[in-house]
This record gives structure tokens, C-alpha cells and sequence, in this order.
């Protein structure tokens, strides 16, 4: 690992600290290397930066941590995604509260063309264990990558499923990835490293703790481009998956059920508030997806050709892309990982050429297309 990646890994071992204030502090400093250089003084000028933190950062501490969390990472065959890294999920780049270090163990293609996410009630009943049976099997065709959170009942069933229709998935983890919770699920998560993978924001020897659950949760909504809701209770953690998902506006589905049915109360609400789209097979979500099951790989085409645009041009436009043509600026220096400065100039250049516009609040926008 070279220096500036252990310093990437370091900034995760600073108290006090957390994903925005890590991104926060390189777009500033220009990289995570030159952050520790970055005098005590110009830090305290950095946003959300006090005495305290000013004085982690320049004691240097935090790299004897990030050593010994490499050393573990190197010995389990784990993989360190940070946020600046090319493999980093593009669908979590333009997400705000996206994690800034990702742990990856397997073999899983993170770019996969086509990804659903799998959620419910942990437990499901013989109707939620059908429905996830008959979805995997009509979801061969398409090839797709299967999400889910490792958990009892509807999670560990998609991943079996998914693993006896072949189908690639992806456990998403409230633990480090060296603690597989719960530990009944350890044979389903060997075999998933092999067709697919485990994914965890925790360092190593983090334990399944309550308050890891829902942050989990934004990750699974992160990486699926839709979300199945196959079994929920009025409240739960299934619910709380799907909010986000809307909020990261990406399409949820929810299978409905029985009028009474209290694993059927979260799915039929949803629905019935238009926070979901019914399914009742592949067909409603072909639908509404626009997906061909005979395209396994059909890539979602570029609005315009980013032919003749510099490198960091490009970078900047294929982000606005993302997030349907624009973005604050502060949001645009966090996805693209560029420096305030820079970024700056490079939106400047791209105004002079017509292609993008100022909006007021620091709002940038894609006018043309060519």
C-alpha cells in the first residue's frame, strides 16, 4: 500500500471523526497524505475541524492503527475500497452519506449491469419464502447481482436462493467482516465467496452492535438499482431500507399480502402510500425497470458523447450524469474527489463551453448535449 492509501486508512483510525469530515478533509488538503502535512493552523480554517481533531491529525497516532488494520486485511484476503479508489461501487459515489471505506471479501463484481436488493422481515413465512424462490428463478435471465443483509429470515433466504439459481450476491454486513452474524449463517457466507462476496464499513473486530444495522441498511439501498420488499412488519428494518431507498430515488417494490397479516402490514402500506411499486413476478419489475431479460449486460447509455472534454472534464460531467444533471458544488467535490480549487476551474472551463450552467445556492447544471 503505498502512502497515501495508509494515510486514507489512518484518517478511519482518527477519533472524532467520520465519513463526511474524511472527504471533507481531502478535497480540502488535496490528498489524505496531505492531510498530516497540512499545518494545525490551515486545518482549524477547514470546516467542522476543532482544536481537538487539529491536534489527532498532527500527533500522527493513527497510523500505527491503520497498519496493524492492514496487516488483518492482507492475511483474510480483504479487500480496502476507499472512496477516491476507481473499483469504489460508482453506484455509491454520488450518494452524500456513502461510506468512505469499504471492507470486500470475495469474488463479486461490484459493477454488475444489473443489481437488486432483498429485504424483509427476519421472520418470514412459508408465502415471503415462495416469493423470493419464484423471483430468483425468473431473475436468472437477467443475470443480476443479489443484495442482501446476511440477517435471519428473508436476507439469508435470497442469498440461498440466489446461490441455488446461480446468481452472484452480495451480503451486506453490520459487523467486520471477520464476524459473520449470525453465526448459524457462516456455511451460506463461505459459499458466497465464492459466487459473489461480503461487504462490510466496519474495521475488523467490530461486533454486530444494534446501531450498526440501519447504517448497514443505506448500503443495500446504495448499491441496488431496485429494492424488493418481499415480507415486513409495520416497523422495522425492512421499512427503514425502503425510506432510504426512495431517498436515494431508486425504485422499491413490495410484494403485497394478506389483509391482517402482521408480516404483511409494512409491504401493503407501502404500496398503498406509493412508496412501492406492487410486484407480483418479473414482469412488473421488467416493467418498470425497462429491463430485456434476453440483454444480460445492457449498459445504461450516456446522454451525450464525452468525447474532447480533458480527463478531469470528463470526471466532473459522467458525475453530473449520476445525479440527473446536477449537483451542488460542495457534493460534486465530494463524489469526483476533487479539490475545491480545482474543481473550481474545471467547472469554469465547462461553462465557457456551453455545457453546463450556474444555478444559484452553488447549483451546478448539464444544458446541452452533443
Amino acid at each position: 500500500m503505498d502512502q497515501d492509501r495508509l494515510s486514507l486508512l489512518a484518517l478511519h483510525f482518527v477519533s472524532g471523526i467520520g465519513d463526511y469530515t474524511i472527504r471533507q478533509l481531502v478535497s480540502y488538503c488535496g490528498s489524505a497524505e496531505k492531510v498530516f502535512k497540512t499545518p494545525k493552523g490551515k486545518l482549524l480554517k477547514i470546516p467542522g475541524i476543532g482544536q481537538v481533531t487539529a491536534d489527532t491529525l498532527t500527533s500522527g497516532n493513527s497510523f500505527h492503527f491503520a497498519e496493524e488494520e492492514l496487516k488483518k486485511a492482507e492475511k483474510e484476503s480483504v479487500e480496502l475500497l476507499f472512496f477516491t479508489d476507481k473499483k469504489y461501487p460508482s453506484r455509491l459515489k454520488g450518494i452524500a452519506d456513502a461510506p468512505s471505506l469499504l471492507y470486500l471479501k470475495g469474488n463479486v463484481n461490484l459493477e454488475a449491469a444489473k443489481t437488486i436488493g432483498i429485504v424483509g422481515t427476519r421472520k418470514s413465512t412459508d408465502y415471503g419464502r415462495n416469493c423470493i424462490e419464484e423471483i430468483m428463478q425468473e431473475l436468472v435471465p437477467h443475470d443480476a447481482l443479489i443484495i442482501s443483509g446476511l440477517a435471519y429470515g428473508i436476507d439469508i433466504q435470497a442469498h440461498k436462493q440466489a446461490l441455488k439459481s446461480n446468481l452472484p450476491t452480495l451480503g451486506v454486513m453490520g459487523s467486520g467482516i471477520d464476524i459473520i452474524y449470525p453465526a448459524t449463517h457462516k456455511e451460506t457466507a463461505k459459499k458466497m465467496l465464492d459466487h459473489g462476496g461480503l461487504i462490510t464499513e466496519n474495521r475488523f473486530g467490530t461486533k454486530p452492535d444494534a446501531h450498526n444495522f440501519p447504517a448497514r441498511n443505506r448500503i443495500i439501498a446504495g448499491l441496488c438499482d431496485a429494492l424488493v420488499v418481499v415480507e415486513a412488519a409495520e416497523k422495522g428494518g425492512a421499512l427503514i431500507t425502503a425510506d432510504i431507498a426512495n431517498s436515494y430515488n431508486k425504485d422499491v417494490f413490495a410484494f403485497p399480502g394478506n389483509i391482517g397479516q402482521s408480516y404483511s402490514e409494512g409491504c401493503n402500506n407501502l404500496i398503498k402510500s406509493n412508496k412501492a411499486h406492487l410486484i407480483s413476478s418479473i414482469k412488473d419489475l421488467e416493467y418498470i425497470m425497462n429491463w430485456d431479460p434476453s440483454n444480460k449486460s445492457a449498459k445504461r447509455k450516456e446522454p451525450f458523447s464525452l468525447e474532447g472534454y480533458e480527463p478531469d472534464e470528463q470526471h466532473v460531467l459522467k458525475t453530473l450524469l449520476e445525479k440527473n444533471g446536477q449537483m451542488l458544488i460542495d457534493e460534486l467535490s465530494w463524489a469526483t474527489t476533487l479539490p475545491i480549487s480545482l474543481l473550481a476551474s474545471t467547472l469554469l472551463g465547462l461553462e465557457f463551453k456551453g455545457v453546463i450552467q450556474s444555478l444559484p445556492g452553488k447549483k451546478y447544471k448539464i444544458v446541452v448535449s452533443r
